[in-house]
């Protein structure tokens, strides 16, 4: 009867003339296919697994180990740069202006210089360098800038290294005006301004207008200081001074020094590229050489 077929096929077998098996009978299969998805996963341990309490305290320390990673990258990445290549600063004084801004009160710029051009040449006429104070004379009152305990000092410098503080040095940052062998001399009588090998210079990075407001609305003298030279500097080293001319401690100021007030190339840090901050003053720093 069609009622027998229906309750047959329910119970599995298809067959009318086959008794139905019991359910004891099928729980065999059911833990067969348990086996087969075991093995299933064996075979394939690509398949996700439901994460479990083990293996988060796992995940934890990759986590971590990463990081430690990428920090580490990142710092030794900073240093590599701040050592070889680059480096910002400061400018703490009014002596560049108007080419460079400083002054108290003030935002003063942020540059950018490049420690790789000059391993491959000498500074030259008109490049806006950074350099160490070459000699007790440039120290003026710098005072350091790194604490008096020791914890903190080694602190200091570490962060230093990369660029997160300052280097224990006076750092001052002036334009090359003549390099070794060239003779730089100015005498006020002569009403031409500073000469070098005898040639008078051209120097438009100079604003004038910013000398006369330093001498009170009167007109500057030629030199824009006082008379000096001649000086032939020594091979190795450059003259530098301020495009502020009236209001720049430069090389004039410590002819009286071992280096005649020249700077020794090594002592050079590097040339001023960029100026990255405040952002309305963003841009390059060009270097006009006064001698062309």
């Amino acid at each position: 009867m069609p009622l027998s077929r229906h309750v047959s096929d329910d119970a599995g077998t298809g067959d009318p003339s086959r008794p139905a098996e019991s359910a004891e009978a099928r729980e065999p299969r059911h833990f067969e296919a348990a086996d087969a998805d075991d093995a299933d996963e064996e075979a394939r341990p690509w398949r996700l697994k439901t994460d479990t309490d083990d293996e988060k305290p796992r995940k934890r320390g990759s986590f971590l180990r990463e990081l430690v990673i990428i920090v580490g990258c990142v710092l030794l990445l900073t240093w590599v740069l701040q050592t070889f290549i680059a480096r910002q600063y400061v400018i703490p004084s009014e002596s560049m202006e108007n080419t460079l801004h400083g002054c108290t009160g003030c935002t003063n710029d942020r540059i950018v210089i490049d420690k790789l051009v000059y391993r491959f040449h000498d500074p030259e006429p008109g490049d806006v360098v950074v350099f160490k104070a070459p000699t007790e004379s440039w120290m003026g009152d710098w005072n350091s800038p790194r604490s008096t305990n020791p914890v903190v000092r080694g602190f200091q410098e570490g962060l230093s290294w990369f660029g997160f503080a300052p280097p224990n040095e006076n750092n001052l940052v002036k334009r090359v005006i003549a390099t070794g062998g060239q003779t730089v001399e100015c005498h006020n009588a002569e009403g031409v301004g500073v000469k070098v090998d005898g040639k008078v210079l051209d120097e438009p990075y100079i604003d004038q207008d910013l000398q006369r407001a330093n001498t009170g609305g009167q007109q500057p003298p030629p030199c824009l200081g006082d008379d000096f030279g001649p000086i032939k500097v020594p091979a190795g080293h450059v003259w530098v001074m301020g495009d502020n001319r009236l209001n720049s401690a430069d090389s004039r100021f410590h002819i009286e020094d071992e280096y005649q007030g020249t700077v020794p190339v090594d002592d050079i840090r590097g040339k001023v590229r960029f100026i990255i901050y405040p952002f309305s003053r963003i841009g390059g720093v060009d270097a006009v050489n006064p001698q062309n």
